[in-house]
């Protein structure tokens, strides 16, 4: 076969198990696509050699007749977030440059377990601190989508995960791995017309990622589509004793029980998200969006969300807080950059080695997170943050009495020009408004491409449901995606 990176998961590893071809033509494939493509910089680091040494392994097993994996002969892109043993971990930025870990992060573990190939380390916002994928100390990521008037502004992949999702549309791999903080899997997915789901907090290990977020953070897969997504979150998903907040339950077989007939089902739109000033594009999809899952059996529900409005900026006071605490281990003494100056003590060396190594996003967050936990402001900040997090909460379950899952859009617009926001950080923080409410709440919601704006830019519907039902979620994600249709490939220009 000629196109084989167009192929998907499911077929890869279907044609591998079958014959079709090779797992070593299917790397090749597609390390030829990752050098061709250095102009949208989503790879921080290719390693062409080792996803072509883990295709030979497949097509080894294959050869001796014996199980190929749940991933078997699929090279992926892997979130330079996740620790790769030796192979340099970053997180994008200059204070890890150089660092490679002598460890590998148990979600990688399992994916090179179930078959999976590595085609490199994908690029991303500066410790995952971004929606624009422009904070990144090894340079922006380029979308591969441009808009169909003809303009040439480059595009903002999304962020954090924005080499992931710029990897997949581009046909650079074939899925990635993502991490999701407050909406860097679904809204970068949005932005590039492809699938992503963030899962229940816990069901996938931490240890092993570069932390930003230690109650938020949390891995997912981001693929072409529902299915794919499906087959690589079994691979990544369970309990890892590591991980003190892993979930010590079994990992459904969420392939098998996919299933896009919504009949007798309930989904929940929650009136606030409808806003003032929203996208027209935006309502319109959304719109799209409530009129298929009619056509799919499902019955439309009418919920309230009334804290949504203060999630954001409880989102803003928590995640920054946890991050001033998190990046204080990166301090010039262990591992990654020194920087110190001649005749300087050891104060010293930690103001020069934070102020060379960390980006100017990097650095707000943590000077917002230590001043909402410094004494006198830890109670009117931190604490009520808390407190709005568990009304949040409480919002959701409550909806839920009412809703089997919820539909809301992804993002309040389509994909926006690089440097359109990055002097207002007020505006950018916008971009997660319907994002954040299910990362503060730690539940399993998705983006699923639902169709184009008038600039020819994809448009992503969320689904949004309870913890622990990944298979709700994603069957609705099925149904989306049957009724839209989505097919649109950005036209090649790199």
């Amino acid at each position: 076969m000629s196109n084989l990176t167009e192929l998907g998961v499911a077929a890869i590893r279907d044609g591998v198990a079958g014959g079709e071809f090779t797992a070593v033509e299917v790397a090749e494939a597609f390390n030829a696509n990752v050098a061709a493509a250095s102009s949208l910089n989503a790879f921080i680091v290719a390693t062409p050699e080792a996803a072509v040494d883990a295709a030979k392994a497949v097509d080894a097993k294959r050869a001796a007749g014996e199980p190929l994996g749940k991933m078997g002969g699929v090279p992926i892109g892997m979130k330079d977030l996740f620790a790769t043993k030796g192979v340099q971990t970053t997180a994008a930025s200059h204070i890890l440059e150089g660092f490679t870990p002598q460890y590998e992060s148990t979600v990688s573990q399992k994916l090179w377990d179930a078959g999976a190939g590595m085609l490199g380390k994908l690029n991303l916002d500066q410790f995952a601190m971004g929606s624009s994928n422009e904070t990144s100390y090894f340079g922006n990521v380029i979308s591969p989508w441009r808009r169909k008037d003809g303009g040439n502004a480059a595009l903002a992949p999304g962020g954090s995960s924005g080499g992931s999702s710029a990897a997949v549309a581009a046909r650079l791999a074939p899925a990635a791995t993502g991490t999701d903080t407050g909406g860097s899997i679904r809204q970068p997915a949005a932005f590039t017309g492809i699938t992503g789901i963030k899962p229940t907090y816990g069901r996938c290990s931490r240890w092993g990622v570069v932390a930003f977020a230690s109650s938020l953070d949390q891995a997912g897969p981001m693929a072409r589509d529902t299915r794919d997504c499906a087959i690589m979150l079994e691979a990544m998903a369970g309990f890892d004793p590591k991980d003190a907040t892993s979930l010590d339950m079994p990992v459904p077989e969420w392939e098998a029980g996919l299933n896009p007939d919504m009949t007798g089902k309930r989904i929940g739109i929650p009136r606030e998200y409808r806003m003032d000033g929203m996208d027209e594009d935006v309502a319109k999809s959304w719109d799209e969006g409530i009129a298929w899952m009619k056509d799919a059996g499902a019955e439309i529900v009418d919920i309230s969300l009334p804290h949504t409005k203060y999630a954001l900026p409880a989102y803003y006071i928590i995640a920054p807080a946890e991050a001033s605490s998190n990046l204080a281990r990166y301090d010039g003494v262990r591992y990654g950059l020194r920087d110190l100056p001649d005749g300087a003590g050891l104060q010293d060396m930690y103001a020069a080695t934070r102020a060379d190594g960390f980006g100017p996003e990097v650095k707000r967050r943590i000077m917002i997170g230590t001043y909402v936990l410094s004494a006198g402001f830890y109670d009117a900040y931190y604490n009520q943050a808390q407190k709005i997090r568990t009304l949040i909460a409480q919002d959701f379950a409550k909806a839920f009495g009412q809703c089997d899952v919820i539909l809301a859009p992804t993002c309040p617009t389509a994909a926006f020009a690089l440097g359109e926001k990055t002097s207002d950080p007020l505006a950018m923080y916008l971009n997660d408004v319907f994002a954040v409410p299910a990362s503060l709440a730690g539940l399993p919601a998705m983006s699923v491409p639902a169709g184009m704006n008038r600039e020819g830019l994809p448009l992503g519907l969320q689904i949004i449901g309870k913890a622990f039902d990944e298979q709700g979620v994603l069957n609705a994600g099925l149904a989306i995606e049957k009724a839209a249709g989505f097919v649109a490939t950005p036209d090649r220009w790199w």
